[in-house]
């Protein structure tokens, strides 16, 4: 009998650990050149000059249209709605019944009554899901990232960032930029077209996310590309795009709550087995039989300060009763740079080799969980370890216990998975290690953290 749905899926390997730690599948996939000059330039130019990076392929686009739009929104969001309408946007953060979150985007409102849902699959599902089994009057259309989609994707989709990215865009709009507030949409001139924006800074300077009918994209970027030049604009490929989230503080892909609990059931039997939830792999050195022990809370994102309790939503009940209590706290680790050069040395051992770091992005699972111990006790989860040429050092995003979180704590991260490795083919046999890490502030950027994050959580 061919398996149909994920709790199918979930019931063939007896546990969702099991499952999602026996994934075939390796780190999440950019769909663009690894590099376009190399990525220690591409990772600079963020910070330094301009960076251009293509998000045409990688994300699932979901638009919904109809009277229910923003209620459906509302009914399944953390965020507040109110003053919701067109030209609007904000990182989106759903949550299942208990209050852990299934997963984010980001929402563009095109309309009054019509927005589109751009990110990694968990949302966009879920999204979906409720959009048409509960009886919201909308209409949900569908346009997979290119690796689930045999068809030319809709849209091209452009970010231009960086300390000289606005320079950029006022020389190819022909003059000032209208007055676009930070996470708000409006338009510019390029190439004789006009182009739909969203203004915001994850470098910590001004720029804009670009979008419009992909048959004009070569166009639109052709013409950005040699407008920056005298601006040291480059373009950004996959290696160095699979870091900058990290920077600038962002998870990609929290573990979608979804996997227990009888009222998300029929979600569960909805989802495929070919679903990312069905076929994303779990990997590093935190491992527990219980799938609960993954999952995580808007608090421990750093979403706490967009969770509005002004509307009835899935979850609302369980972040009410956790608001006042303890959390984790997202942090930068900056880890130890001999004990990263000692694991790079194991390469050369003839025995006792570490798990294998890549440059700059060691993420070799879709969802990498490594655990955080001091004096051999858990305090916390690290995740997305990646080198930075703008610090020159290692780093991960993590989220630790609140009596860890103060800047310049020293804590171990445990590097590599038990038992030689689990049977994924992009886990080679190794030895677990341990690597010294000092906490510090996320985002690990000054610019972002002083001037984006702070915009970021009034959204």
């Amino acid at each position: 009998m061919t398996t149909q749905s994920l709790e199918q899926k979930i019931k063939e390997a007896g546990n969702p650990v099991t499952m999602l730690r026996n994934c075939q599948a390796g780190a999440y996939v950019f769909p663009i050149a690894p590099e376009f000059s190399n990525w220690r330039d591409e990772q600079e130019a963020w910070r330094k000059t301009a960076i251009l990076f293509d998000q045409s392929y990688h994300m699932t686009d979901l638009y919904v249209q109809g009277p229910d739009t923003v209620r459906l929104l509302s009914d399944l969001g953390v965020n507040s709605f109110q003053g919701f309408k067109r030209d609007k946007a904000k990182q989106f953060v759903a949550c299942n019944h208990d209050g852990y979150v299934i997963g984010d985007g980001v929402l563009f409102a095109l309309e009054d009554d019509k927005v589109v849902l751009v990110g990694r699959p968990p949302i966009s599902n879920w999204v979906h899901f409720n959009a048409v089994t509960d009886g919201y009057n909308v209409k949900v259309e569908r346009d997979e990232r290119s690796l689930a989609n045999p068809m030319q994707r809709k849209l091209y989709r452009f970010e231009v960032q960086g300390p000289n990215a606005w320079k950029i865009l006022e020389k190819v709009h022909g003059g000032p930029i209208p007055d676009i507030k930070f996470f708000a949409m409006g338009d510019i001139n390029i190439a004789g077209r006009k182009v739909r924006c969203l203004k915001h800074g994850m470098s910590g300077a001004p720029g804009l996310e670009l979008w419009g009918p992909k048959e004009e994209g070569d166009e639109i970027r052709a013409t950005l590309m040699e407008a920056g030049k005298e601006f040291g604009l480059r373009a950004g490929g996959a290696r160095a795009y699979s870091t900058v989230a990290i920077e600038s503080g962002w998870v990609p892909s929290p573990m979608p709550a979804i996997y227990t609990g009888e009222k998300l059931r029929a979600y569960r039997e909805w989802l495929t087995a070919n679903s990312f939830e069905a076929t994303a792999s779990l990997g590093g050195s935190m491992v527990s039989d219980n799938i609960e022990d993954y999952y995580l809370t808007p608090y421990d994102l750093g979403y706490g300060g967009f969770t509005k309790f002004d509307h009835d939503f899935i979850g609302r009940a369980a972040l009410e009763k956790m608001a006042g209590k303890p959390h984790r706290k997202k942090v930068t680790l900056t880890w130890n740079s001999n004990d990263v050069i000692r694991i790079f040395s194991t390469m050369f051992l003839a025995e006792n080799r570490a798990k294998y770091m890549d440059m700059p992005a060691s993420h070799y699972a879709t969802l990498p969980y490594d655990k955080i111990v001091v004096d051999g006790k858990q305090v916390g989860i690290s995740t997305y370890p990646v080198y930075t040429a703008n610090g020159r050092v290692w780093i991960s995003l993590s989220m630790v216990d609140a009596d860890f979180s103060s800047t310049g704590t020293e804590v171990t991260v445990v590097w590599g998975e038990p038992d030689g490795g689990s049977s994924k083919p992009v886990v080679e046999r190794h030895v677990q290690t341990t690597v010294r890490a000092t906490v510090g502030p996320c985002p690990f950027s000054d610019e972002a953290r002083i001037s984006y994050r702070p915009h970021e959580l009034k959204l």
